[in-house]
């Protein structure tokens, strides 16, 4: 009997402890498992905060694209290669840029213009000269067929004296008659000397004096 009373006591000693130690565990916060959820726990980012980032972003491809696009024109332009003094070595500034830039194109639009009106007359001396070959092929052509058409022909130092004489004898009259001391008289001139001097009539009278003359000179 003794002997079950003392392991009843102590029995009773052990089941008070574990129930205080239980006690006293659960009443300690679990810092651990708190922990734990905090970091697991994902920021949430508000509506404000990601429309600032979006436009943080925008604003900064705007940027690069305008940076991008001056250092291409630096690049096209070969006037902002070119050493400027004024400015020494420094980086030329975006007005600079664009000032250079709109020279260049101003440039380049009356070389265009240029070139255009040079192409137009170069058309043009083809086409004359397109139809001179035709006519010289027809010349020839009717000089194969018949070539003893042209053996009393006039020779060409004639035909050249009497031009010649008709060119000089409009000249004279043309340097006597037309004024050049401003452009009214001039055109006032030129149309009076036509009708004076250019008449069918007067053009018949100069050249048949000019033959009358080539004739005396070869006979």
């Amino acid at each position: 009997p003794a002997l079950f009373m003392e392991n009843a006591r102590k029995g009773s000693i052990v089941s008070r402890a574990n129930s205080i130690g239980s006690t006293s565990a659960s009443s300690v916060p679990n810092t651990d498992d708190e922990d734990s959820d905090y970091h697991q726990e994902p920021y949430k980012e508000s509506y404000k905060d990601r429309r600032r980032r979006a436009h943080s972003q925008a604003e900064q491809k705007r940027r690069d694209a305008i940076k991008k696009g001056y250092d291409d024109l630096q690049a096209i332009v070969p006037t902002c290669e070119q050493q400027d003094f004024s400015i020494g070595s420094q980086k030329l500034s975006k007005a600079i840029v664009l000032q250079k830039t709109i020279d260049y194109i101003q440039f380049l639009h009356k070389e265009k213009k240029k070139q255009e009106e040079e192409v137009s007359t170069l058309r043009k001396d083809v086409m004359a000269l397109k139809i001179m070959k035709v006519n010289y092929e027809q010349i020839v052509k009717a000089h194969q067929d018949n070539p003893n058409e042209g053996k009393n022909q006039v020779s060409d130092e004639v035909k050249f004296n009497v031009f010649q004489g008709i060119m000089d004898s409009l000249f004279q009259s043309f340097n006597a008659s037309i004024s050049v001391t401003s452009f009214q008289e001039l055109s006032a001139c030129v149309f009076s000397w036509i009708e004076e001097h250019c008449k069918p009539q007067t053009l018949r009278d100069v050249v048949i004096g000019v033959l009358h003359q080539v004739k005396s000179q070869l006979y």
